[in-house]
């Protein structure tokens, strides 16, 4: 079993920046791929990024396409989600997950592909 703890979370004004990291022990697993999410007040937990350990492959929602970029450092067992030019409807709070795959690495946004989850930190942006 893999445990995750987000950190990085805060209040921010439009257009500012922050940086979410995820520090992940445990077991973990070269063929192990990290995802965040996010879930909105009264709305459903949502994909936002997510990144295979070995390969560094990202993907990104369509909706933080440009302004967020999600990274990891192996040698640290962390991934980082790195969001610039913030929108209030970014807040929500912000949750790593993790999960393992064989064969070849092909992304999932679905939130039942992730066994392991962290705790979540809250974003908050201001007008």
């Amino acid at each position: 079993q893999v445990q995750l703890v987000e950190s990085g979370g805060g209040l921010v004004q439009a257009g500012g920046s922050l940086r979410l990291s995820c520090a992940a022990s445990g077991r973990t697993f070269s063929s192990g791929a990290m995802g965040w999410f996010r879930q909105a007040p009264g709305k459903e937990r949502e994909f936002v990024a997510s990144i295979n350990w070995s390969g560094g492959t990202t993907t990104y929602a369509d909706s933080v396409k440009g302004r967020f970029t999600i990274s990891r450092d192996v040698a640290k067992n962390t991934v980082y989600l790195q969001m610039n030019s913030l929108k209030p409807e970014d807040t929500a709070v912000y949750y790593c997950a993790a999960r393992t795959y064989s064969g070849s690495y092909s992304y999932t946004p679905t939130t039942y592909d992730y066994p392991s989850w962290g705790q979540g930190t809250s974003v908050t942006v201001s007008e």
